[in-house]
């Protein structure tokens, strides 16, 4: 059925907190991670992955901080995200969007495959009336 306003809005206030929740775990992890480059450590290719990823989410959280901060702008974040996609960290994505995101990623990938096979066909072809 339809969720009340109250329930509406103790899930918005649910999601906020996880989202920080865990940018501020990703945080922690990211300043490990810094601390072992400094030392002269080597990161693997997905630890360093996730610190680009969470330096990034570090600086799309300032213009997001001033949609929570002033007061009823966060009436205004819908229409921001979709003038910007992207300004949302990652940690604050719902499973929907992330499915959206994959979805779109994996159309772009088979179209790429798609063109590549096209491509690979049409130069057998002409290589084929070339030496036949």
């Amino acid at each position: 059925g339809k969720k009340s306003v109250r329930q509406k809005i103790v899930d918005e206030l649910k999601h906020y907190y996880n989202g920080f929740h865990l940018l501020w775990i990703d945080t922690k992890v990211a300043a490990r991670m810094v601390w072992r480059l400094l030392h002269g450590q080597v990161l693997t290719r997905r630890e360093r992955r996730r610190l680009l990823r969470t330096c990034a989410d570090l600086f799309r959280l300032v213009p997001f901080l001033v949609f929570v901060i002033v007061p009823f702008m966060e009436f205004l974040l819908p229409v921001f995200l979709k003038l910007f996609p992207e300004m949302l960290p990652s940690t604050f994505e719902t499973e929907s969007k992330k499915e959206e995101k994959q979805k779109k990623k994996l159309n772009a990938k088979l179209e790429l495959a798609k063109f590549l096979q096209e491509t690979i066909a049409e130069m057998a072809k002409r290589n084929k009336a070339d030496t036949g």
